[in-house]
């Protein structure tokens, strides 16, 4: 029953309106070069080099290889040679046979049996090995290739990362976690010591949560995105977005979709201050969080707490980790910070993330909690890394505190014609009636808490949760100034349960 009201809530709760607010998916662009040519029978036992050059600026290079006859068991065999050929210091990039019609390589990762390493402008080459090709067989051959850029996001070129699923809905996972390219460790084998813990523990922890995404944050390093090639392929049904935690002396901060360098050395000569670094992520079709900002900045956790040393230009940051492990209601929850942001007139979202650092870890025990709790509840166009993080960006949000695989928030105000759902503005005049619907799933026994401009407010009306699948409504009538209005769930006990992103009034 759960995971039916989990895939489903979104067909229930606002269906016949979600085409208004889900951007299209970009169609995939069209490869830069495509190579032709054919193959014939005194090829038998050869090798053939497929020469193409790769201009200056480029920094990722993915090719597409097709060829005919399969069916006369004619098989190509596959590589890849850089600038100079066998020769050259990085000529050889790699070599998959017949196993991978589908490749990447660039400074930071590449797929399985190719190596990463510097993309230098100049003669590149596609090896081609024919180990069979009968006397009187011919084959055509197709490579298309895309060239990658500074600045370009993760997701691209598309090819590479196609959605795992096509259908819109809430998708949940955790965005904040760390293994062996950072600080992350587990015990070994053999449980004899701990060590740096491999990221295959991370996501197989991750699917027995029932998470369908994940961000793997490791400290100021991307290096984890060549496991994450190696890795996506087999977990089909939990996306892997690349993520780091740009660890500073004045704060922390997940930059998520991206695999661009970033120097982080707040405070230094290169970059003075956090403004200098959030203007070289800028460009990078990134979504940036603050983490854990009210968390101590002393010797018991140096740097985490958020502590410029100057005014931070908060326009260009996107969210903020309002939940961190369990400290949702603890004195250093991020929430008190979001609230006065948003009372500041910055429109960012609320994640959340465990900041796990042992995956194998089965209780919440200090350093970190449980990977997926809390959860991250995201409602998306599609389960790809383009929709997820433009859905964080657009506020589309809820942060299950607790982690649970079930637990749903929706909420939906109206004037009129016009409908807005978390993370969006509607205009709503003095006098006008807003409409608010409230759908809550999984929830018997709890309670609905509404906030306005952070505080506590009474709409009216009963606000416990009787029924699994529940809808509350009321009208909220507007003064014609600017608010925020949003949603908690608290347990029996007053525990906070489920934390929801505003809808701005006006904004």
């Amino acid at each position: 029953m759960g995971e039916q009201l989990r895939r489903c809530w979104c067909l229930l709760g606002f269906a016949l309106s979600l085409a208004m607010w889900l951007p299209a998916r970009a169609a995939e662009p069209a490869p830069d070069l495509v190579l032709h040519g054919h193959l014939q029978g005194n090829d038998n036992h050869t090798y053939r080099e497929v020469p193409f050059v790769v201009p200056a600026g480029v920094n990722r290079v993915t090719v597409q290889f097709d060829y005919t006859g399969r069916a006369d068991h004619t098989t190509v065999d596959l590589g890849l040679l850089g600038p100079g050929g066998f020769g050259a210091a990085d000529g050889f990039r790699g070599w998959s046979g017949g196993s991978k019609q589908l490749f990447t390589v660039s400074a930071t990762d590449a797929t399985p049996s190719f190596h990463p390493g510097p993309v230098r402008a100049g003669r590149w080459a596609l090896l081609l090995g024919i180990p069979n090709i009968r006397p009187t067989s011919r084959a055509d051959y197709t490579a298309k290739i895309w060239f990658g850029h500074p600045g370009d996001p993760a997701w691209m070129p598309a090819v590479l990362n196609p959605p795992l699923r096509h259908e819109a809905g809430w998708y949940r996972g955790d965005l904040h976690m760390h293994g062996a390219h950072s600080d992350g460790s587990c015990a070994s084998q053999s449980g004899a010591q701990r060590v740096p813990c491999p990221l295959f523990f991370t996501a197989q922890r991750a699917v027995d949560r029932g998470l369908d995404f994940i961000a793997l944050s490791d400290h100021n390093t991307v290096s984890q995105m060549n496991d994450i090639r190696e890795l996506q392929g087999y977990f089909d049904r939990l996306l892997m977005i690349p993520a780091r935690e740009v660890t500073t002396f004045q704060g922390h901060a997940n930059l998520f979709g991206t695999t661009e360098p970033v120097d982080f050395r707040v405070g230094s000569a290169s970059v003075p201050d956090w403004n200098a670094l959030l203007r070289q992520v800028a460009s990078m079709h990134g979504l940036l969080s603050i983490n854990h900002p009210i968390h101590p900045n002393d010797e018991t956790c140096m740097g985490c707490g958020w502590t410029p040393t100057g005014p931070v230009d908060l326009r260009m940051v996107q969210a903020i980790e309002a939940v961190n492990g369990v400290d949702a209601m603890l004195p250093d929850s991020g929430i008190p910070f979001w609230q006065d942001l948003l009372n500041q007139g910055y429109r960012v979202t609320a994640i959340g993330g465990s900041d796990n650092h042992d995956a194998k870890r089965s209780l919440a025990l200090t350093g970190g909690g449980l990977i997926g709790t809390p959860t991250t509840a995201v409602h998306a166009s599609e389960l790809s890394m383009e929709a997820i993080l433009a859905a964080i960006r657009a506020g589309h949000v809820f942060i299950d505190v607790q982690g649970s695989r079930d637990r749903l928030l929706d909420v939906v105000a109206q004037v009129d014609d016009r409908k807005a759902e978390m993370g969006d503005a509607l205009a709503a005049p003095s006098g006008s009636t807003v409409q608010v619907t409230v759908n809550v799933g999984a929830l018997v026994g709890a309670h609905l808490e509404m906030l306005v401009d952070g505080k506590v407010a009474n709409p009216g009306g009963d606000l416990a949760i009787h029924d699994a699948m529940q809808t509350v409504s009321f009208d909220w009538h507007s003064d014609g100034h600017r608010h925020w209005l949003r949603f908690n769930v608290r347990g029996a006990g007053g525990e906070l349960l489920l934390v929801g992103n505003p809808v701005y009034i006006n904004g």
